[in-house]
């Protein structure tokens, strides 16, 4: 029998790339080549970034060999093979770029549906199960989606899906620390997270021991937009107690890859 807790985060993972669809399918050329927040990067190119990805995964989860080539050809140019990624397949019509995210999205859908519930897959980083590589997807949906989203000016409704965000924040604390060279803060941090608007839960999402001493609050999605870097920590309603807490919301990030320079303060746009 299928993991419920797999089928959900597949089925999450479904409806984020539904609701970027939605922002994108009816743009115009001209819509496509608009700049989002990311330095050279129109919405094509987040859309293209998000297909590439989607075909890594795909190839990790029933083609491990010609996966271990995207990773040898990314370690020939580690500073830019995700810009060359997403710059090829901004190239696109608009059409066909958008026809290929689709089918992408479809095959690893299936993909991950028919995946070994125990079976671990490579990555960039460390393997992952399938049900982990669903929420690693649905993370980088969703925070390329708040790029497009602002390129449009277009405000989206925070949903439950966030809660997979912020666990994979909460659990890549210690990388954010190692991939500036930094040590991790010992012992664990307690966070605690108000819960979108309309959320189904009453209750705080909460991660880490209740007594810790280090503490995050505040809400969900601020805390998703920190962690993956689509707002600065000045702009958003988050409360650090402790100077490793503190420290902590000036490095986040959810994300793989080196330290990004995250967003400037709205009052220094």
């Amino acid at each position: 029998m299928p993991d419920p807790s797999a089928v959900a985060v597949f089925a999450d993972l479904r409806e984020e790339g539904r609701e970027l669809d939605a922002l994108v399918a009816e743009l115009s050329p001209d819509g496509w080549a608009k700049p989002t927040p990311a330095p050279g990067w129109s919405i094509a190119h987040q859309i293209a970034h998000l297909h590439w990805t989607d075909r890594a995964a795909l190839l990790s989860l029933t083609d491990a060999a010609a996966f271990a080539g995207m990773v040898e050809e990314a370690l020939k140019a580690p500073d830019s093979f995700v810009d060359a990624g997403a710059e090829e397949g901004a190239a696109l019509a608009p059409a066909e770029l958008l026809a290929r995210w689709r089918a992408g999205r479809a095959a690893l859908d299936e993909a991950l549906a028919q995946a070994s519930a125990e079976a671990k897959f490579p990555w960039y980083g460390p393997p992952m199960k399938a049900a982990s590589m669903a929420s690693a997807r649905l993370m980088e949906s969703w925070a390329h989606g708040q790029d497009v989203a602002d390129a449009l000016g277009v405000r989206r409704v925070p949903t439950d899906r966030l809660r997979h965000v912020a666990r994979i924040g909460v659990r890549a604390r210690d990388y954010a620390y190692a991939v500036r060279g930094l040590p991790a803060p010992v012992g664990e941090f307690r966070v605690e997270l108000t819960p979108p608007e309309r959320s189904c839960d009453s209750e705080a999402w909460t991660y880490g021991p209740a007594d810790a001493p280090q503490r995050i609050t505040g809400p969900a999605l601020d805390f998703c937009l920190l962690v993956t870097q689509r707002a600065h920590r000045a702009d958003l309603a988050l409360t650090a107690t402790g100077p490793d807490a503190d420290r902590w919301l000036d490095i986040a990030q959810a994300f793989a890859g080196p330290a990004g320079p995250g967003r400037e303060p709205e009052s220094a746009r």
